[in-house]
């Protein structure tokens, strides 16, 4: 059975302004709306609508399909009125964040609305404007109802935005289970601790072993520190385009064994450690094979300390280091790397 497709938050806050300013022109109710997506698409949105002769507010519940995202479920809305320019002015309504550190393709202060998503609600003013010969601007007021505790289900507020969701999408579909969201998450704060000044990122897998490093680096601030979840090789990839001089790398234990075999996908659904690999890895230190052996019976690679004991100075994991090290070396050779390994009980070589 094949996953459903959804739409982003960006195409639902294009159908509700094109829905929107509609209604304010014509003055009656809009039930559903007809938008294009990026890609050419046509897609039909139902929306509730409220309107006066000032401004008409219209919303629709984002439906992301399949994916597990924060935002599915949630309302989104937007409300237009006439301005006495002839340009359309995006203002930032309640749920939506406000970018506050420079470093994103919007500027500071501005409403978190990214730039794909702006195009298709301009766009959309225009045809409406257009149809109806509407010489004047457009304000739109983009919202999320409870934007802001949705935000702090997100990484928002490490790259400086504020007070709510971002509106995003670049095709206006979202895919299933698509690490789109989360790889442009890692490139944007990767962006934005360039452009705050910092040469030195620490890159980690998640929120455990980042609240682990930021006690080590306490020096450095929030926006140092970057989640590459299970995308190493995209994270990689983008450091290998910056000038970034430093990048700690922090790994645990299960995603260390499969790096030092060459995975940069470190999901459970692409890749597995490979027993035999770290057994010969052990092998290698110069291990007696009694002790090595138990290792293709270990269910998880964090068992791996009952064998050898997480110590700096303990061969193993030099090697193991060594690895991983030499894996992500080849990708940004120019860069100064540490790989720092961290075991099931926070502790760290």
């Amino acid at each position: 059975m094949s996953l459903r497709t959804g739409y982003t938050t960006g195409a639902c806050a294009t159908a509700c302004t094109k829905a929107a300013l509609t209604a304010l022109l014509t003055q009656q109710a809009v039930g559903e709306i007809e938008i294009t997506l990026p890609l050419g698409q046509k897609v039909l949105f139902k929306v509730s609508c409220s309107f006066n002769k000032q401004y008409a507010t219209c919303t629709t519940i984002k439906d992301g399909g399949d994916d597990p995202d924060a935002t599915h479920g949630a309302t989104i809305g937007s409300t237009v009125s006439l301005n006495a320019g002839d340009d359309v002015v995006f203002l930032r309504g309640e749920g939506v964040g406000v970018v506050t550190l420079p470093g994103l393709a919007i500027g500071v202060g501005e409403p978190a609305i990214n730039p794909v998503p702006r195009k298709m609600m301009r766009d959309a003013v225009n045809f409406i404007r257009h149809q109806y010969q509407l010489d004047r601007g457009v304000d739109v007021q983009v919202f999320v109802v409870n934007g802001e505790e949705i935000a702090r289900k997100t990484l928002n507020a490490r790259i400086g935005i504020i007070g709510g969701i971002s509106i995003l999408g670049t095709t206006g579909i979202v895919k299933p289970f698509s690490a789109s969201a989360y790889i442009a998450s890692i490139t944007q704060g990767i962006d934005v601790s360039i452009a705050n000044g910092c040469d030195t990122v620490v890159i980690n897998s998640g929120g455990r072993s980042e609240n682990i490093l930021r006690k080590r680096f306490a020096e450095l601030p929030e926006f140092a520190f970057v989640q590459y979840g299970n995308w190493i090789g995209e994270t990689l990839g983008k450091i290998k385009t910056t000038q970034l001089q430093k990048v700690t790398m922090g790994i645990m234990l299960g995603k260390a064994c499969k790096l030092a075999q060459g995975e940069l996908d470190t999901h459970s659904g692409k890749s597995s450690w490979d027993k035999q690999f770290i057994y010969e890895l052990a092998m290698s230190c110069g291990y007696p094979a009694a002790q090595c052996a138990p290792i293709l019976e270990l269910n998880l690679a964090r068992r791996l300390t009952e064998l050898f004991p997480f110590r700096a100075e303990e061969p193993f994991y030099r090697e193991l280091r060594a690895r991983c090290y030499a894996v992500c070396h080849a990708i940004i050779p120019a860069v100064v790397l540490e790989i720092l390994l961290i075991d099931a009980n926070d502790n760290i070589i």
